[in-house]
């Protein structure tokens, strides 16, 4: 039993991506079944994702307090309640009330599940398992198209059954034991500390200017190559796929070349790969360069995270909230801010957050302090 719940801690990591981005490539069949267009449909992306980032910026700090295991698997019941009744919706102004609880619920696994997986990992091989884990986040980011595409060619909504039914399986499982860290006595003060907001900002930008774009591309696909549902949720895959299978090497070399240098790598070509996804004029280059941004955003969220954890702190399930918090606000910013982009001017809502990630993300990062410490 508690290999399996080892393995469900990891695949806890697959929640988050999948059931926010479940709705990716689905958004013109929601879209039309509720009565509104695709862009209004796209609401239902930052419904998720703006309460999700919000409150992770306390979630971490909040579980250690009540107790991992309790909090965890509370998550995962109301976050089974909500998937179903996003089934049920009618409008979208009713789905939108259970999407925001999904992100409410969800803000109280991620970063739980990280410090979890930290509080049981020996520190030589920290990065490996980082890597593992953010391969099943990119398993999710996978398949979430995907279900979606194919849900979207019968009904879309069993594509919610399919998150819910996902959400039980992880919740009856739990966390190891070994897992179950006390933080009665931690303050989130002790999470805001420069060092960490600043690894939080990189994981902001990093995060919606690579795997926030998915929307994008997929309205892309649509306007530029005339792709159907099915074959949008396979082009979007390519990214979840390439970072899946990258993020475990990915994870290795931090422990050898450091997490700032996997970050910064990974900023530039994720900068150059997202303007080609953008720009170019063939649809197997598009889908090309979008499968290699993939790798690139491993290098950006595996290093964040190994970096926060390099960090010395009292509160350290409470920082890797914080950065979490903060990497997810950008994905949830990227189709408020970019969708109105993208109706004027389809390429400059691709080049103009390419060029922020690759400038500011250097500046952002912090140095290591010491060659032994993996920032």
């Amino acid at each position: 039993m508690s290999r399996l719940r080892t393995l469900a801690l990891y695949a806890g990591g697959f929640l988050g991506p999948f059931g926010g981005g479940v709705v990716t490539a689905m958004l013109p069949e929601m879209g039309n079944d509720l009565g509104v267009s695709s862009p209004a449909a796209a609401s239902t992306l930052a419904a998720y994702l703006f309460p999700f980032a919000i409150l992770m910026l306390v979630s971490g700090t909040l579980g250690a307090r009540w107790g991992q295991f309790r909090t965890v698997r509370i998550a995962y019941a109301v976050y089974v309640v909500a998937s179903l009744a996003c089934v049920v919706a009618p409008s979208l102004s009713f789905l939108l009330v259970p999407r925001a609880i999904q992100g409410c619920a969800n803000a109280f696994t991620t970063p739980l599940l990280l410090a979890s997986l930290a509080s049981i990992t020996p520190k030589a091989r920290l990065g490996r398992a980082l890597g593992t884990f953010s391969a099943l986040q990119a398993a999710g980011q996978t398949t979430a198209p995907l279900v979606g595409g194919l849900a979207a060619e019968v009904n879309w909504r069993l594509a919610f059954v399919a998150v819910a039914v996902v959400a039980a399986i992880l919740g009856i499982v739990g966390l190891p034991t070994g897992a179950q860290v006390s933080g009665r006595e931690v303050k989130l003060r002790q999470a805001l500390r420069p060092d960490v907001v600043r690894i939080g900002l990189v994981a902001f930008l990093g995060w919606g200017a690579l795997g926030g774009l998915n929307f994008l591309v997929a309205f892309r696909a649509e306007d530029a190559f005339g792709l159907g549902p099915t074959q949008r949720g396979l082009l979007l895959t390519g990214f979840g796929i390439a970072g899946m299978i990258a993020a475990r090497p990915v994870g290795n070399a931090i422990d050898r070349i450091g997490a700032r240098r996997s970050v910064l790598i990974g900023a530039t070509c994720g900068a150059v790969l997202v303007t080609l996804a953008g720009t170019a004029g063939l649809l197997v280059v598009a889908a090309a360069a979008w499968a290699a941004a993939g790798v690139a955003g491993q290098g950006i969220l595996v290093g964040v995270n190994a970096a926060v954890l390099g960090l010395r702190g009292p509160n350290q399930g409470g920082a890797l909230s914080v950065v979490q918090s903060l990497r997810f606000s950008g994905q949830a910013l990227a189709p408020v801010l970019l969708t109105p982009l993208y109706g004027v001017h389809p390429t400059t809502a691709f080049v103009i957050p390419a060029v922020l990630l690759a400038l500011v993300a250097p500046v952002l990062m912090p140095r290591p302090r010491a060659e032994t410490e993996p920032v």
